[in-house]
C-alpha cells in the first residue's frame, strides 16, 4: 500500500491550457493503456464527443501503433512529438519538461510555438494493480482522470487513492475542499440507455411506488469466465479480497446502490446517499477446480496436446482458433491472446495467424520446475480449466439490507440481492426485477416490463438500440460513461462551468460515492469469507478509522 505524497516541488501545476470563452479549444486526452479497453474509450471519444484522443502510452508496440493509426494520427501519418509513449513512466517524465519549457518561455511567442502540446486529461486502462501507482503519479499534474475499474485492488488503497485526489481540509470539522480536477471510475452501467431510463421510471417517475426489494444477475457467460477469470490476468485472488465479484462485478454492485443507495439527484445538496444495514455474501469455486477435471483427460495439463480436445467445451483451440478465429473474428477475445495477430494475418495471412494462435496456445507451465509467483505473472490461455491455477468465485450471491431512513424524501427499508454465476448462455447480459408497493418492473439488456397492480396490466418498453458497434460496449455504456466525462471536461474548459458542478451534473458520481461503492465489493467479500453478516456502518468506520491511523 503506498500513501499519498505531497506533489514534488519541481513539477509545475499549470499546463498553460486554460480556455476562456474567446479562446474555446477541443479537449484533448491520453490513453495509458492500448487494450481492449483502452480501445473501448478512443472509439467513443473519436465518434461521439468534442474531444480528441491526442496521446497513447502503450509499451507493446503493435498495440501501440494500431491504438495511433486508429485514434490520432491515421493510417497515413506518424506521431507527433508528445503524442507516442512506450510507457506511462516516459509521459510523466515527459510532460514534466514540457511544463518547464511553457513556463521559461512565458511570453516568448517565438520560443512558445515550438513547445509541443500536452493533454487536458487521462483515460488510465491498464491492469487492475496498476492504478493506484498511475493516479499517484498523475495527481500532481492536475488533470482530469477517468480510471477503469475498480479503481484499485485493496480497500486501504481504494482510500489512498481518495486521499491522493481529494483535497483534504485543514481540520475534521471543516468541509472537505473541492476538488480540482474531474473524476470517472469506469461504472459503465450507469451509462447505458437502457439503465439510464430504468432508474428514470424507478426513481423519478415512481411507476411501481416504494422499491420494496431488487434482483439482479450477472450472467457471465461460460466460456468468457473461463477466458478471463480461469486462465486470464483475473483469475487470482489476493488476501485483500480482489476477487471476481471485484474484478467482474463492482459495476453491478454499483449500478444495484446507484438505484438504491445514490440520491436521485447530486446537484441538490439535500440528498444523501442511504447506505444499507448489512452486507452478506456465499460464494466458492464449484466448477473449474480439479475435483471436476474429466476423467479421460489423464495428465494432461494444455487443450492442444489433451486427448479428449475435440470432446471438451472449455478447449482453448475450440474456443479461440474454431469459435472466433475460424469465423474471421480477430478481435477480442483472440486479440488478447495474441495482440499482433491482425498483423500476422495481414502480413502472412489465415494459416500463418492460425499457427500463430497455436502456438500461444501451446504456452504451459510446470509446477514441478516453476514458482507460483513465476507462474502468476501471465495468463495461459492454452491451460486446462481444470488444472489452473485460478481461485475466484464462479458462482456468488450478495444480499444487502436497508431499514427505514427519516430523510426528506423518506426513504423507506428495502432488500437486494446480485448474483454473479460463471455458466451461462447469456454473456453479461444482465437482468432482473424490481418488486414495489404498486407493481414491479422485469427487464433484461433490451427491454423493460411494467407490472401495474391496480390495473392488472402489463406494459413493455422496446429500449432503443445503440448501433452495433455501441451495443457491443456494455449496451452503449462505454459510449456513455467516456462522452459524459468528456463533456464534463469541456464543461470546466470551455463553459464556465466549475468542478464541482460539472462532476455532479455529467459524471453523477463524485470520488468519494465511487471509493464507497468499491468498499461494499470488499463487505461483501469479507462477509463471505468469514461467513458472517457485516454491520455496514459500524464496519466502515471503523475502516476508516484504520487508516486514519496508519496514515498518521
Amino acid at each position: 500500500m503506498k500513501e499519498p505524497q505531497p506533489p514534488p516541488a519541481d513539477i509545475p501545476v499549470s499546463t498553460g491550457n486554460s480556455s476562456t470563452a474567446a479562446t474555446q479549444r477541443t479537449p484533448r486526452f491520453i490513453v495509458i493503456g492500448a487494450g481492449s479497453r483502452g480501445n473501448a474509450y478512443a472509439r467513443a471519444v473519436k465518434t461521439t464527443t468534442p474531444g480528441v484522443i491526442h496521446a497513447v502510452a502503450e509499451p507493446h508496440d503493435f498495440k501501440r501503433r494500431e491504438f495511433g493509426r486508429d485514434y490520432i494520427w491515421g493510417t497515413d501519418g506518424s506521431p507527433s512529438e508528445g503524442q507516442e509513449f512506450t510507457d506511462w513512466r516516459e509521459w510523466v517524465q515527459w510532460e514534466i519538461e514540457r511544463r518547464k519549457k511553457t513556463i521559461a518561455t512565458d511570453g516568448d511567442d517565438s520560443s512558445s510555438t515550438a513547445i509541443p502540446l500536452g493533454v487536458d486529461g487521462v483515460f488510465i486502462c491498464t491492469l487492475d494493480e496498476t492504478h493506484v501507482e498511475i493516479i499517484q503519479a498523475i495527481a500532481p499534474l492536475q488533470l482530469h482522470i477517468l480510471c477503469e475499474k475498480p479503481l484499485a485492488l485493496s480497500l486501504d488503497d481504494c482510500l489512498t487513492v481518495y486521499r491522493t485526489l481529494q483535497p483534504q481540509p485543514q481540520s475534521a470539522s471543516q468541509r472537505p475542499n473541492p476538488p480540482a480536477t474531474i473524476f470517472s471510475i469506469g461504472h459503465v452501467l450507469r451509462y447505458s440507455p437502457h439503465n439510464t431510463l430504468l432508474r428514470k421510471l424507478l426513481l423519478t417517475d415512481r411507476v411501481i411506488g416504494d422499491i420494496v426489494s431488487l434482483e439482479h444477475t450477472e450472467p457471465v457467460g461460460w466460456w468468457h469466465f473461463s477466458h478471463s477469470y480461469v486462465r486470464g490476468n483475473w483469475r487470482r485472488a489476493t488476501a485483500n479480497g480482489d476477487g471476481s465479484l471485484l474484478t467482474k462485478s463492482c459495476h453491478d454492485i454499483d449500478f444495484i446502490l446507484w438505484l438504491l443507495c445514490s440520491p436521485t439527484s447530486l446537484e441538490d445538496a439535500r440528498h444523501q446517499p442511504h447506505f444499507p444495514r448489512s452486507i452478506s455474501s456465499a460464494g466458492s469455486l464449484t466448477q473449474f477446480r480439479h475435483a471436476r477435471k474429466p476423467v479421460a483427460a489423464g495428465d494432461a495439463t494444455n487443450c492442444v496436446s489433451c486427448p479428449i480436445e475435440r470432446e471438451c467445451n472449455y478447449s482453448a483451440v475450440r474456443i479461440y482458433k474454431d469459435r472466433h478465429l475460424g469465423k474471421g473474428h480477430r478481435k477480442w477475445p483472440v486479440d488478447i491472446v495474441c495482440p499482433d495477430i491482425e498483423d500476422v494475418f495481414r502480413v502472412s495471412g489465415r494459416a500463418a495467424a492460425e499457427e500463430h494462435l497455436l502456438s500461444r496456445l501451446r504456452e504451459d507451465y510446470d509446477v514441478h520446475v516453476q514458482s507460483d509467483a513465476d507462474i502468476a505473472t501471465k495468463p495461459w490461455y492454452g491451460r486446462c480449466v481444470y488444472e489452473a491455477d485460478n481461485n475466484v468465485c464462479d458462482d456468488q450471491v450478495v444480499t444487502l439490507a436497508w431499514d427505514d431512513e427519516d430523510s426528506q424524501p423518506k426513504r423507506l427499508a428495502k432488500t437486494a440481492t446480485f448474483h454473479m454465476i460463471a455458466p451461462t448462455e447469456k454473456q453479461c447480459e444482465r437482468r432482473g426485477r424490481v418488486y414495489g408497493t404498486t407493481g414491479e418492473i422485469e427487464y433484461d439488456s433490451n427491454t423493460i416490463s411494467i407490472y401495474d397492480f391496480a390495473s392488472a396490466t402489463t406494459r413493455k418498453i422496446d429500449v432503443p438500440r445503440p448501433p452495433p458497434e455501441r451495443a457491443e460496449s456494455h449496451g452503449g455504456g462505454d459510449y456513455g460513461l467516456a462522452g459524459q466525462y468528456v463533456h464534463a471536461v469541456n464543461a470546466v474548459m470551455n463553459k464556465g462551468i466549475d468542478v464541482e458542478t460539472a462532476q455532479a451534473r455529467f459524471i453523477g458520481c463524485t470520488l468519494e460515492e465511487a471509493v464507497q461503492s468499491h468498499a461494499v465489493v470488499f463487505a461483501a467479500e469479507e462477509a463471505r469469507r468469514e461467513e458472517r453478516v457485516v454491520k455496514w456502518k459500524e464496519w466502515w468506520e471503523e475502516k476508516l478509522k484504520l487508516k486514519d491511523s496508519v496514515v498518521a
